[in-house]
């Protein structure tokens, strides 16, 4: 592993961390995503990354969300709702859970998901494997009391 990533895990492992990336990250992303014409995602220079299109759960309205994802060999993605360690669950993930078919923006090309929620041994087993693609996890998920939510999105029929 890189000297550099090993230095991000550790800063994106701090309290600090937790507290200022939800706002300046998914933002930045979101610009460079859109000046980019989908081409870029600057958070996808450290780990891979989607730009998920849901609809709000309380609010049915379009909502974009750009989110670090775990690839699977299947061609189906792992989303992990870490919130960076932050007590509550991150928005899409209630979003998910309400409106399960949404899109993902994955290296340029839009395609339809629908998301699953990972339970009992599943759940571990994809846990585990997350764990090693970025130990930070491991953190977010000792700093706080609820567990931390994992989606598989496999694609559907447009």
């Amino acid at each position: 592993m890189a000297p550099g990533v090993r230095l991000v895990q550790r800063v994106s492992s701090t309290r600090t961390f937790a507290k200022i990336a939800p706002h300046v990250i998914p933002a930045l992303d979101r610009a460079v995503h859109r000046l980019t014409r989908g081409k870029v995602l600057l958070s996808a220079q450290m780990l891979p990354g989607v730009i998920l299109t849901s609809r709000g759960a309380k609010t049915g309205q379009e909502r974009v969300t750009p989110l670090a994802c775990m690839p699977e060999e299947s061609g189906d993605w792992i989303l992990i709702g870490s919130n960076f360690g932050r007590d509550a669950h991150p928005a899409w993930t209630a979003n998910l859970l309400k409106h399960p078919e949404a899109e993902v923006n994955w290296r340029g090309e839009t395609i339809p998901v629908r998301a699953r929620l990972l339970e009992s041994e599943e759940r571990e087993r994809v846990w585990k494997a997350a764990l090693v693609f970025w130990p930070p996890y491991a953190t977010y998920q000792s700093r706080i009391s609820r567990e931390i939510r994992l989606f598989r999105l496999t694609r559907r029929d447009s």
